[in-house]
Protein backbone atom coordinates (compact mmCIF):
# COMPACT_ATOMS: atom_id res chain seq x y z
CA UNK A 1 0.00 0.00 0.00
CA UNK A 2 1.76 3.13 -1.24
CA UNK A 3 1.30 6.57 0.28
CA UNK A 4 2.70 10.07 -0.16
CA UNK A 5 6.01 9.17 1.49
CA UNK A 6 6.76 6.45 -1.08
CA UNK A 7 6.73 8.55 -4.27
CA UNK A 8 8.57 11.61 -5.55
CA UNK A 9 6.93 14.85 -4.46
CA UNK A 10 7.27 16.51 -7.86
CA UNK A 11 5.55 13.63 -9.66
CA UNK A 12 2.73 13.53 -7.10
CA UNK A 13 2.17 17.30 -7.33
CA UNK A 14 2.11 17.13 -11.14
CA UNK A 15 -0.49 14.34 -11.14
CA UNK A 16 -2.57 15.99 -8.41
CA UNK A 17 -2.53 19.28 -10.35
CA UNK A 18 -3.93 17.51 -13.41
CA UNK A 19 -6.73 16.00 -11.31
CA UNK A 20 -7.48 19.31 -9.53
CA UNK A 21 -7.72 21.16 -12.85
CA UNK A 22 -11.16 19.72 -13.45
CA UNK A 23 -12.32 20.16 -9.86
CA UNK A 24 -11.39 23.72 -8.81
CA UNK A 25 -11.79 27.06 -10.55
CA UNK A 26 -8.79 29.31 -11.06
CA UNK A 27 -9.35 32.87 -9.74
CA UNK A 28 -9.47 35.57 -12.41
CA UNK A 29 -6.61 37.63 -10.98
CA UNK A 30 -4.03 34.79 -11.10
CA UNK A 31 -2.83 35.73 -14.59
CA UNK A 32 -2.03 39.30 -13.50
CA UNK A 33 -0.47 39.14 -10.02
CA UNK A 34 3.01 38.21 -8.91
CA UNK A 35 3.45 35.31 -6.52
CA UNK A 36 5.64 37.35 -4.16
CA UNK A 37 7.15 40.78 -3.52
CA UNK A 38 10.54 39.72 -4.86
CA UNK A 39 9.21 38.60 -8.24
CA UNK A 40 9.30 40.87 -11.27
CA UNK A 41 6.58 39.20 -13.31
CA UNK A 42 3.53 36.99 -12.79
CA UNK A 43 4.02 33.23 -13.23
CA UNK A 44 4.19 32.29 -16.91
CA UNK A 45 2.77 28.78 -16.46
CA UNK A 46 -0.99 28.88 -17.14
CA UNK A 47 -1.46 25.99 -14.68
CA UNK A 48 0.48 27.66 -11.85
CA UNK A 49 -2.56 27.87 -9.56
CA UNK A 50 -3.29 24.14 -9.86
CA UNK A 51 0.33 23.22 -9.16
CA UNK A 52 0.42 25.53 -6.13
CA UNK A 53 -2.86 24.10 -4.83
CA UNK A 54 -1.61 20.54 -5.23
CA UNK A 55 1.64 21.44 -3.52
CA UNK A 56 -0.24 23.06 -0.63
CA UNK A 57 -2.38 19.92 -0.26
CA UNK A 58 0.77 17.79 -0.10
CA UNK A 59 2.37 20.13 2.46
CA UNK A 60 -0.71 19.97 4.69
CA UNK A 61 -0.62 16.16 4.42
CA UNK A 62 3.05 16.02 5.42
CA UNK A 63 3.35 18.88 7.92
CA UNK A 64 -0.18 19.82 9.03
CA UNK A 65 -1.65 21.69 10.75
CA UNK A 66 -0.38 24.61 8.67
CA UNK A 67 -1.43 28.21 8.23
CA UNK A 68 -0.94 30.91 5.64
CA UNK A 69 2.05 32.45 7.42
CA UNK A 70 4.09 29.24 7.47
CA UNK A 71 3.33 28.54 3.80
CA UNK A 72 4.26 32.12 2.85
CA UNK A 73 7.67 31.39 4.35
CA UNK A 74 7.83 28.00 2.64
CA UNK A 75 7.06 29.34 -0.84
CA UNK A 76 9.08 32.54 -0.49
CA UNK A 77 12.55 32.94 -1.90
CA UNK A 78 15.87 34.19 -0.66
CA UNK A 79 16.66 36.33 -3.65
CA UNK A 80 15.41 39.86 -3.02
CA UNK A 81 17.85 42.11 -4.87
CA UNK A 82 19.19 44.90 -2.66
CA UNK A 83 21.69 46.46 -5.02
CA UNK A 84 25.15 45.64 -3.78
CA UNK A 85 23.91 44.42 -0.40
CA UNK A 86 23.23 40.83 0.58
CA UNK A 87 20.16 38.97 -0.60
CA UNK A 88 17.45 38.43 2.01
CA UNK A 89 14.56 36.01 2.28
CA UNK A 90 11.20 37.40 1.17
CA UNK A 91 7.88 35.74 1.94
CA UNK A 92 5.53 34.72 -0.86
CA UNK A 93 2.21 36.47 -1.36
CA UNK A 94 -0.60 35.26 0.87
CA UNK A 95 -3.67 35.78 -1.32
CA UNK A 96 -2.87 32.87 -3.65
CA UNK A 97 -2.36 30.59 -0.64
CA UNK A 98 -5.62 31.75 0.98
CA UNK A 99 -7.55 31.16 -2.24
CA UNK A 100 -5.98 27.71 -2.64
CA UNK A 101 -7.02 26.91 0.95
CA UNK A 102 -10.57 28.03 0.15
CA UNK A 103 -10.68 25.90 -3.00
CA UNK A 104 -9.37 22.82 -1.20
CA UNK A 105 -11.80 23.38 1.69
CA UNK A 106 -14.61 23.55 -0.87
CA UNK A 107 -13.61 20.08 -2.08
CA UNK A 108 -13.45 18.91 1.55
CA UNK A 109 -9.79 17.90 1.17
CA UNK A 110 -8.67 20.09 4.08
CA UNK A 111 -10.46 21.68 7.00
CA UNK A 112 -9.77 24.65 9.23
CA UNK A 113 -9.05 24.10 12.91
CA UNK A 114 -7.80 26.38 15.69
CA UNK A 115 -4.19 25.40 15.02
CA UNK A 116 -4.38 25.68 11.22
CA UNK A 117 -5.50 23.64 8.23
CA UNK A 118 -5.41 19.86 8.51
CA UNK A 119 -6.06 17.22 5.91
CA UNK A 120 -9.38 15.39 5.96
CA UNK A 121 -9.81 11.66 5.33
CA UNK A 122 -11.11 12.52 1.83
CA UNK A 123 -7.96 14.53 1.05
CA UNK A 124 -5.73 11.83 2.50
CA UNK A 125 -7.37 9.14 0.36
CA UNK A 126 -7.12 11.39 -2.73
CA UNK A 127 -3.34 11.74 -2.33
CA UNK A 128 -2.85 8.10 -1.34
CA UNK A 129 -4.81 6.95 -4.41
CA UNK A 130 -2.61 9.11 -6.67
CA UNK A 131 0.49 7.76 -4.91
CA UNK A 132 -0.64 4.19 -5.61
CA UNK A 133 -1.16 5.08 -9.28
CA UNK A 134 2.38 6.47 -9.48
CA UNK A 135 3.87 3.53 -7.62
CA UNK A 136 2.10 1.01 -9.88
CA UNK A 137 3.20 2.89 -13.02
CA UNK A 138 6.88 2.70 -12.04
CA UNK A 139 8.84 -0.28 -13.35
CA UNK A 140 9.78 -2.74 -10.60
Amino acid sequence: MANVFDVKGSELVRLAAEKLKGQIKKPDYINYVKSGADKERPPEDPDFYYFRSASILRQVYLNGPLGVSRLRTRYGSGKEHNGMHRHHHVKAGGSIIRDAFASLEGLDYIKKTKKGRVITPKGRSFLDRLSRELKNAQPA
